[in-house]
This record gives C-alpha cells, sequence and structure tokens, in this order.
C-alpha cells in the first residue's frame, strides 16, 4: 500500500510541476525550441531546477541502505551508446519539437482535454507499441559481415 500511496505523491507532485512551469503548454515548448525565432529561455530554468532536485535527492537517496517500499534499489547499469538509443533519442526529439509535448507533460495535460492532446498521446502509444513490436522483430535478425575472400 505504502508504495502505491508513494507513486501517487511523486504522480501528484511531478504534474503539478509540469503544470506550473507551463511544461503542458506546447506553444511554451515550442517557443523554448524556436532558437532562430522568439526564443523563450524560461523553460531552461525549469530543466536546470529538475536537475538540481534530481542530483540532491539521488545523492541523498543512495545513502539509505535500500528504498522505503522495496527490498533493494534497482538502477541502471547499461551506460553504452548504440543505435537504437540514438534512433529513440533522435524520434522523442523530432516528436517533441513537432508535437510540443514530451510524454510526461502530454499525460498531464489530458486532463484538459484538448483534441491536439489526445491526438499526441494516441500517436504517442502507437509508436511505443510499434517500438515494441520492432525491437522483438529485430532482435532474431543479425548482421554477419562477408568473409574476406
Amino acid at each position: 500500500m505504502g508504495r502505491i500511496f508513494g507513486g501517487l505523491i511523486a504522480g501528484l507532485l511531478f504534474g503539478a510541476g509540469l503544470l506550473i512551469s507551463g511544461m503542458i503548454n506546447p506553444a511554451k515548448v515550442i517557443g523554448f525550441l524556436d532558437l532562430a525565432g522568439n526564443w523563450d529561455p524560461s523553460l531552461a530554468f525549469v530543466m536546470l531546477g529538475g536537475v538540481a532536485v534530481a542530483a540532491i535527492g539521488y545523492r541523498t537517496v543512495l545513502r539509505r541502505g535500500q528504498p522505503m517500499f522495496e527490498p533493494r534499489f534497482t538502477l541502471p547499469t547499461r551506460n553504452d551508446i548504440d543505435p537504437s538509443l540514438l534512433l529513440g533519442a533522435g524520434l522523442f526529439g523530432i516528436g517533441w519539437g513537432l508535437g510540443g509535448y514530451c510524454p510526461g507533460p502530454a499525460l498531464a495535460g489530458l486532463g484538459f482535454g484538448s483534441p491536439e492532446t489526445l491526438v499526441f498521446v494516441a500517436a504517442m502509444l502507437i509508436g511505443m507499441v510499434g517500438a515494441r513490436l520492432s525491437g522483438k522483430f529485430f532482435s532474431g535478425l543479425t548482421w554477419k559481415p562477408k568473409s574476406a575472400a
């Protein structure tokens, strides 16, 4: 029960931060990304604040012996850069630039019922399913270089 309640509180706090910062407004996000036009640097402060809170939070939490609601910490172990990471990051950036949303703000913005947000979230979900299916498809394929003759 504590795990669910903790997740709910964290999600509500994250959503409130997105709402207060303006991240659920695509025009504000696109204004931040438009470096050659009418650039709005305010979201840079939101990002810097998020990085600072995350850095302090990680340092504080990892000093504990274990998480509050789990038996152990589960941290990422990979640190390599592979083609799927680059492709995913590129598609994420293109979607963010075209739609003005990234997944968190899009989900938080669903509460306002905007048709554009609904279309974006539907497209995002289709893309997530497509990525999962293509990953399963391509994981079975192997590439072998031609032997030097």
